[in-house]
Protein backbone atom coordinates (compact mmCIF):
# COMPACT_ATOMS: atom_id res chain seq x y z
CA UNK A 1 0.00 0.00 0.00
CA UNK A 2 1.38 3.55 -1.05
CA UNK A 3 0.10 6.10 1.62
CA UNK A 4 0.19 9.94 1.56
CA UNK A 5 -0.26 11.26 4.92
CA UNK A 6 -1.49 15.23 5.26
CA UNK A 7 -1.60 15.17 8.82
CA UNK A 8 1.27 15.27 11.22
CA UNK A 9 -0.61 12.64 13.73
CA UNK A 10 -1.39 10.15 11.41
CA UNK A 11 2.07 9.72 9.61
CA UNK A 12 2.82 9.20 13.32
CA UNK A 13 0.15 6.70 13.86
CA UNK A 14 1.36 4.60 10.31
CA UNK A 15 5.03 4.78 11.82
CA UNK A 16 3.99 3.67 15.49
CA UNK A 17 2.31 0.51 13.84
CA UNK A 18 5.42 -0.32 11.66
CA UNK A 19 4.02 0.59 8.76
CA UNK A 20 6.33 3.70 7.77
CA UNK A 21 7.55 1.88 4.37
CA UNK A 22 3.93 2.73 3.04
CA UNK A 23 4.32 6.11 3.39
CA UNK A 24 5.18 7.65 0.15
CA UNK A 25 4.12 11.34 0.61
CA UNK A 26 3.69 13.59 3.65
CA UNK A 27 2.03 17.16 4.73
CA UNK A 28 4.59 20.54 5.15
CA UNK A 29 4.10 19.71 9.44
CA UNK A 30 4.61 16.15 9.43
CA UNK A 31 8.42 15.66 11.52
CA UNK A 32 7.97 12.70 13.70
CA UNK A 33 9.48 10.20 13.26
CA UNK A 34 12.63 12.62 11.70
CA UNK A 35 13.32 10.26 8.66
CA UNK A 36 9.90 11.21 7.39
CA UNK A 37 11.47 14.71 6.28
CA UNK A 38 13.13 12.62 3.71
CA UNK A 39 9.47 12.57 1.88
CA UNK A 40 8.37 14.45 -0.43
CA UNK A 41 6.05 17.45 0.98
CA UNK A 42 2.38 17.62 -0.85
CA UNK A 43 1.47 20.83 0.91
CA UNK A 44 2.45 24.29 2.14
CA UNK A 45 1.32 27.08 4.08
CA UNK A 46 -1.00 29.54 1.85
CA UNK A 47 0.56 32.66 3.54
CA UNK A 48 3.41 33.86 5.47
CA UNK A 49 3.42 31.81 8.97
CA UNK A 50 7.01 33.73 9.98
CA UNK A 51 5.43 37.24 10.99
CA UNK A 52 3.45 38.05 14.71
CA UNK A 53 0.64 35.62 16.05
CA UNK A 54 -1.60 38.47 16.12
CA UNK A 55 -0.82 39.15 12.36
CA UNK A 56 -1.53 35.02 11.72
CA UNK A 57 -4.77 35.86 13.38
CA UNK A 58 -5.63 38.22 12.01
CA UNK A 59 -4.92 36.98 8.43
CA UNK A 60 -6.38 33.26 9.09
CA UNK A 61 -9.64 35.17 10.32
CA UNK A 62 -9.71 36.93 6.91
CA UNK A 63 -9.52 34.30 4.63
CA UNK A 64 -12.06 32.08 6.55
CA UNK A 65 -14.10 35.05 5.92
CA UNK A 66 -13.25 35.46 2.31
CA UNK A 67 -13.38 31.82 1.64
CA UNK A 68 -9.83 31.47 1.02
CA UNK A 69 -7.80 28.74 1.41
CA UNK A 70 -5.35 28.55 4.56
CA UNK A 71 -3.03 25.62 2.41
CA UNK A 72 -1.73 25.05 -0.84
CA UNK A 73 -1.92 21.23 -1.56
CA UNK A 74 0.85 19.97 -5.05
CA UNK A 75 -1.92 18.20 -6.37
CA UNK A 76 0.61 17.27 -9.07
CA UNK A 77 3.20 15.43 -7.08
CA UNK A 78 0.21 13.28 -5.30
CA UNK A 79 -0.95 12.10 -8.50
CA UNK A 80 2.27 11.17 -9.40
CA UNK A 81 3.04 9.62 -5.98
CA UNK A 82 -0.05 7.63 -6.86
CA UNK A 83 -1.44 6.77 -3.25
CA UNK A 84 -3.62 4.37 -2.81
CA UNK A 85 -4.38 5.66 0.76
CA UNK A 86 -4.52 9.61 1.32
CA UNK A 87 -5.30 10.87 5.16
CA UNK A 88 -6.78 13.78 6.49
CA UNK A 89 -8.40 15.13 9.28
CA UNK A 90 -11.85 17.19 9.87
CA UNK A 91 -11.51 18.61 13.17
CA UNK A 92 -10.24 21.68 12.22
CA UNK A 93 -10.66 23.68 9.04
CA UNK A 94 -7.40 25.70 10.80
CA UNK A 95 -4.64 23.41 12.04
CA UNK A 96 -4.46 20.92 9.41
CA UNK A 97 -5.57 20.26 5.98
CA UNK A 98 -9.20 19.44 5.50
CA UNK A 99 -10.89 17.10 2.96
CA UNK A 100 -12.07 19.63 2.37
CA UNK A 101 -8.95 21.47 1.08
CA UNK A 102 -8.59 18.18 -0.87
CA UNK A 103 -11.38 18.24 -2.66
CA UNK A 104 -10.99 22.10 -3.83
CA UNK A 105 -7.35 20.99 -4.99
CA UNK A 106 -8.57 18.89 -7.31
CA UNK A 107 -6.37 16.22 -5.31
CA UNK A 108 -9.55 13.45 -5.28
CA UNK A 109 -7.56 10.64 -6.74
CA UNK A 110 -9.36 8.11 -8.27
CA UNK A 111 -8.88 4.68 -7.26
CA UNK A 112 -7.26 6.20 -3.78
CA UNK A 113 -9.35 5.89 -0.67
CA UNK A 114 -9.05 8.97 1.89
CA UNK A 115 -9.48 7.86 5.03
CA UNK A 116 -10.44 11.00 7.56
CA UNK A 117 -9.64 10.97 11.17
CA UNK A 118 -10.84 13.75 13.84
CA UNK A 119 -9.85 14.08 17.88
CA UNK A 120 -11.35 16.41 20.33
CA UNK A 121 -10.60 13.90 23.27
CA UNK A 122 -8.31 10.97 24.34
CA UNK A 123 -10.88 8.54 23.21
CA UNK A 124 -10.65 10.18 19.33
CA UNK A 125 -6.99 9.88 19.40
CA UNK A 126 -7.27 6.00 20.17
CA UNK A 127 -10.50 6.39 18.10
CA UNK A 128 -8.02 7.21 14.95
CA UNK A 129 -5.63 5.17 15.93
CA UNK A 130 -7.42 2.24 15.56
CA UNK A 131 -9.31 3.68 12.56
CA UNK A 132 -5.79 3.88 10.71
CA UNK A 133 -5.00 0.66 11.96
CA UNK A 134 -7.80 -0.85 10.00
CA UNK A 135 -7.26 0.49 6.91
CA UNK A 136 -3.50 -0.99 6.73
CA UNK A 137 -5.31 -3.69 8.31
CA UNK A 138 -3.34 -4.02 11.25
CA UNK A 139 -6.28 -4.52 13.34
CA UNK A 140 -4.32 -5.97 16.24
CA UNK A 141 -1.35 -3.89 15.99
CA UNK A 142 -3.84 -0.93 16.64
CA UNK A 143 -5.30 -2.32 19.58
CA UNK A 144 -2.20 -3.18 21.11
CA UNK A 145 -0.81 0.13 20.57
CA UNK A 146 -3.95 1.80 22.24
CA UNK A 147 -3.50 -0.19 25.33
CA UNK A 148 0.28 0.96 25.24
CA UNK A 149 -0.61 4.29 25.26
CA UNK A 150 -3.25 4.45 27.90
CA UNK A 151 -1.22 2.23 30.41
CA UNK A 152 1.33 4.98 29.97
CA UNK A 153 -1.28 7.84 30.82
CA UNK A 154 -2.58 5.20 33.59
CA UNK A 155 1.43 5.22 35.09
CA UNK A 156 1.28 9.47 35.38
CA UNK A 157 -2.31 9.35 36.94
CA UNK A 158 -0.23 6.64 39.62
CA UNK A 159 2.63 8.79 40.00
CA UNK A 160 0.68 12.01 40.70
CA UNK A 161 -2.62 10.87 42.07
CA UNK A 162 -1.39 11.36 45.86
CA UNK A 163 0.07 15.05 45.46
CA UNK A 164 -1.32 18.79 45.83
CA UNK A 165 -3.16 19.65 42.86
CA UNK A 166 -1.96 23.20 41.45
CA UNK A 167 -4.83 25.68 39.97
CA UNK A 168 -3.29 25.67 36.08
CA UNK A 169 -4.19 27.28 32.77
CA UNK A 170 -2.77 26.17 29.50
CA UNK A 171 -2.91 28.99 26.75
CA UNK A 172 -2.47 27.59 23.40
CA UNK A 173 -2.23 31.45 21.26
CA UNK A 174 -0.80 34.40 22.72
CA UNK A 175 -2.28 36.91 20.45
CA UNK A 176 -5.37 36.62 20.66
CA UNK A 177 -5.07 34.62 23.83
CA UNK A 178 -6.90 31.15 23.71
CA UNK A 179 -7.30 28.60 26.30
CA UNK A 180 -6.25 24.86 25.05
CA UNK A 181 -9.28 22.77 25.01
CA UNK A 182 -9.64 19.68 23.01
CA UNK A 183 -7.93 17.08 24.94
CA UNK A 184 -5.69 18.72 26.82
CA UNK A 185 -7.98 19.31 30.16
CA UNK A 186 -8.03 15.45 30.55
CA UNK A 187 -4.03 15.31 30.01
CA UNK A 188 -3.77 17.98 33.39
CA UNK A 189 -6.63 15.87 34.58
CA UNK A 190 -4.48 12.55 34.24
CA UNK A 191 -1.52 14.42 35.45
CA UNK A 192 -3.39 16.16 38.74
CA UNK A 193 -3.85 19.80 38.20
CA UNK A 194 -6.73 21.44 38.63
CA UNK A 195 -7.79 23.49 35.60
CA UNK A 196 -9.32 26.64 35.75
CA UNK A 197 -9.85 27.47 32.25
CA UNK A 198 -11.05 25.50 29.04
CA UNK A 199 -13.26 22.38 28.73
CA UNK A 200 -12.05 19.10 27.77
CA UNK A 201 -13.34 18.14 24.24
CA UNK A 202 -14.43 21.43 23.19
CA UNK A 203 -12.70 23.59 20.86
CA UNK A 204 -9.79 25.94 22.09
CA UNK A 205 -11.60 30.25 22.09
CA UNK A 206 -10.26 32.87 22.22
CA UNK A 207 -10.88 34.96 25.44
CA UNK A 208 -10.14 38.38 26.84
CA UNK A 209 -6.71 37.84 28.15
CA UNK A 210 -8.13 39.66 31.41
CA UNK A 211 -9.17 36.03 32.21
CA UNK A 212 -6.36 34.93 32.25
CA UNK A 213 -5.53 37.61 35.12
CA UNK A 214 -8.46 36.95 36.94
CA UNK A 215 -7.81 33.24 37.12
CA UNK A 216 -3.93 34.04 38.75
CA UNK A 217 -3.10 30.12 38.10
CA UNK A 218 -0.21 28.63 39.92
CA UNK A 219 1.14 26.83 36.86
CA UNK A 220 0.65 28.83 33.71
CA UNK A 221 1.72 26.48 30.33
CA UNK A 222 2.37 28.58 26.92
CA UNK A 223 2.27 26.18 24.30
CA UNK A 224 0.82 28.05 21.12
CA UNK A 225 -0.65 25.44 18.70
CA UNK A 226 2.02 25.00 15.18
CA UNK A 227 4.91 26.23 17.24
CA UNK A 228 7.95 24.59 18.24
CA UNK A 229 9.44 25.84 21.78
CA UNK A 230 12.40 28.00 20.31
CA UNK A 231 9.04 29.49 18.39
CA UNK A 232 6.56 29.54 21.57
CA UNK A 233 9.28 31.38 23.74
CA UNK A 234 9.07 34.72 21.02
CA UNK A 235 5.36 34.90 23.03
CA UNK A 236 6.76 35.54 26.06
CA UNK A 237 7.55 39.15 24.42
CA UNK A 238 3.85 39.41 23.68
CA UNK A 239 2.24 38.00 27.25
CA UNK A 240 4.65 40.45 28.91
CA UNK A 241 3.09 43.78 27.09
CA UNK A 242 -0.14 43.09 29.37
CA UNK A 243 0.22 45.99 32.67
CA UNK A 244 -0.94 42.82 34.54
CA UNK A 245 1.49 40.07 33.70
CA UNK A 246 3.93 40.79 36.61
CA UNK A 247 1.07 40.60 39.44
CA UNK A 248 0.61 36.87 37.97
CA UNK A 249 1.40 34.36 41.02
CA UNK A 250 2.78 32.15 38.48
CA UNK A 251 5.05 34.78 37.14
CA UNK A 252 6.10 35.83 40.76
CA UNK A 253 6.91 32.18 41.99
CA UNK A 254 8.72 31.14 38.83
CA UNK A 255 6.19 28.82 37.75
CA UNK A 256 5.60 30.04 33.96
CA UNK A 257 6.28 27.17 31.28
CA UNK A 258 6.65 27.31 27.92
CA UNK A 259 6.56 24.46 25.55
CA UNK A 260 6.75 22.75 21.81
CA UNK A 261 3.21 22.95 21.25
CA UNK A 262 3.82 21.65 18.01
CA UNK A 263 4.95 18.84 18.84
CA UNK A 264 3.10 17.63 21.86
CA UNK A 265 0.34 19.75 23.58
CA UNK A 266 -1.66 20.48 19.99
CA UNK A 267 -0.82 17.14 18.07
CA UNK A 268 -3.62 14.30 18.35
CA UNK A 269 -0.91 11.65 17.41
CA UNK A 270 2.10 9.82 19.38
CA UNK A 271 3.16 12.17 21.61
CA UNK A 272 -0.06 12.53 23.50
CA UNK A 273 0.76 10.73 26.48
CA UNK A 274 4.39 12.02 26.46
CA UNK A 275 2.19 15.27 27.27
CA UNK A 276 0.49 14.03 29.92
CA UNK A 277 4.01 13.44 31.63
CA UNK A 278 5.71 17.01 30.32
CA UNK A 279 2.80 18.36 32.46
CA UNK A 280 3.29 15.89 35.58
CA UNK A 281 6.83 17.34 34.85
CA UNK A 282 5.78 20.79 35.22
CA UNK A 283 3.16 20.37 37.73
CA UNK A 284 4.87 18.02 40.61
CA UNK A 285 8.57 17.36 39.52
CA UNK A 286 7.92 14.19 38.80
CA UNK A 287 10.43 12.34 35.90
CA UNK A 288 9.16 9.27 33.27
CA UNK A 289 11.83 9.54 31.16
CA UNK A 290 15.43 11.12 30.60
CA UNK A 291 14.94 15.24 29.80
CA UNK A 292 15.34 16.07 26.44
CA UNK A 293 16.30 19.65 25.32
CA UNK A 294 13.66 21.50 23.41
CA UNK A 295 10.73 20.06 24.93
CA UNK A 296 9.34 22.92 27.82
CA UNK A 297 11.39 25.01 30.03
CA UNK A 298 10.79 27.33 32.95
CA UNK A 299 11.11 31.19 31.97
CA UNK A 300 11.78 33.81 34.38
CA UNK A 301 13.65 32.21 36.86
CA UNK A 302 16.96 31.18 34.82
CA UNK A 303 15.69 27.54 35.35
CA UNK A 304 15.66 25.25 32.28
CA UNK A 305 13.31 21.84 32.52
CA UNK A 306 16.26 19.67 33.19
CA UNK A 307 17.90 21.47 35.79
CA UNK A 308 19.43 20.22 38.86
CA UNK A 309 16.87 22.11 40.88
CA UNK A 310 13.83 20.22 39.15
CA UNK A 311 15.08 16.71 39.68
CA UNK A 312 15.31 18.13 43.51
CA UNK A 313 11.49 18.23 43.53
CA UNK A 314 10.81 14.61 41.91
Amino acid sequence: MRIVSLLASATEIVCALGAGEMLVGRSHECDNPEWVRELPSCSEAAFDVSVSSGEIDAEVRRRLRAGEPLYRIDTDRIEALKPDLLLTQMHCEVCAITPGDVERSGACLAGARQVTVSASKLEDIFASIRLIAGALGLEERGEDLVAREQARMEEVRRACAARSAPSVVMVEWADPVFAMGNWGPELVEIANGRLLIGHKGEYSTAMAAERLREADPEVLIVAPCGYGLERSLRELAVLEQHAWWSELQAVRNGRVAFADGNLFFNRSGMTVSRTAEIIAEMLHGVRFVAWREGQWVWVGTGMRAGSRELAAQA
